[in-house]
């Protein structure tokens, strides 16, 4: 399998290229990690657990999982192919397990399915719904969602979250899936770009712990790679951003709807964070002005306004 038809990289590098964002788009929540940090009763001990525990999780049972399929299925297995048709037996993971003897291959994969939806869900949900809380806290959304019940949970927001979440199952509506290609690929885009702005504040904020005289032993925890690590990541942001689209352009005529459907989501970041600049005045903070010292209610989850105040 990894020598025969190309290998491992089919199509070469622009192969490898087209499907980045395909990959980046299971990738994308990996981030709400951090978001958990703002209802830990002790992030300085459990965040950096946390961060070690997701890193070793995606490496054995997604990587490992890519290696083990890609061992033992051809990528020319006819078998693949049947995904057109909406066949289970087309998930690779289902042709393992049928080879393997396991007659309940099927059930198996609907159940295994059917737990990962349930908790990508339970987990967008929860980021989705702390971030329009912040928002409407720091005067980026309205107010009313930023209130929280007595047990300190942003009911408006998750209310919020969850209607227009389930907005999306209209999409089934608009023949051959066009809606749900659309937001597939703006939803992948703003996760590298999201991807892309943490590299960013990432360099900042170190480069502001220098240039302010401040010794990194404060941090509780220290990339273990920086800032190669981190150069690295945004240099793979940029690269997947600007050619997930490069399909548009190889055709023998331009495909502009496509070059609309995988690059809208740049203009529109480029226009929200303008717009913001503009309205709100603001301007980008230099390193040795950046406030560098905790704050006591970034460490607390949120709680109800009577006990705010």
């Amino acid at each position: 399998n990894w020598t025969v038809d190309g290998g491992p990289f089919v199509g070469g590098a622009l192969g490898t290229l087209s499907i980045l964002m395909v990959a980046g788009f299971s990738f994308i929540g990996v981030e709400a990690t951090a978001i958990t940090a703002g209802e830990a009763q002790d992030p300085t001990k459990t965040m950096p657990k946390a961060i070690n525990s997701v890193f070793w999780r995606i490496l054995i049972f997604y990587i490992g999982a890519i290696v083990v399929m890609a061992t033992l299925i051809p990528h020319t297995d006819p078998n693949l192919l049947a995904a057109a048709e909406d066949n289970v037996a087309a998930s690779p993971f289902t042709l393992i397990f049928e080879r393997a003897g396991l007659a309940a291959a099927a059930s198996v994969m609907n159940l295994v399915i059917l737990t990962s939806v349930l908790s990508a869900g339970n987990s967008t949900l929860y980021s989705g719904s702390r971030l329009v809380y912040s928002m409407a806290r720091n005067g980026s959304a309205p107010r009313a969602l930023g209130g929280v019940s007595r047990h300190g949970v942003p009911v408006p927001a998750v209310v919020f979250t969850a209607v227009m979440s389930s907005f999306a199952f209209l999409t089934s509506q608009v023949g051959d899936s066009i809606v749900y290609t659309w937001l597939y690929n703006a939803t992948g885009l703003s996760g590298f770009i999201a991807w892309f702005g943490i590299c960013v504040a990432h360099l900042r904020f170190r480069a502001a712990y220098k240039a302010q005289g401040r010794p990194l032993s404060e941090l509780t925890y220290q990339a273990r790679l920086f800032p190669y690590g981190t150069w690295y990541a945004l240099i793979v942001c940029v690269v997947v951003i600007v050619g997930q689209g490069y399909f548009a352009f190889s055709a023998e005529s331009i495909d502009w709807l496509g070059i609309v459907v995988a690059y809208m989501g740049l203009p529109l970041t480029v226009a929200i964070y303008v717009a913001f600049k503009v309205f709100r005045r603001t301007r980008i903070v230099r390193l040795t002005e950046m406030d560098l010292e905790p704050h006591e209610d970034h460490r607390r989850a949120p709680q109800p306004e009577t006990e705010r105040v």
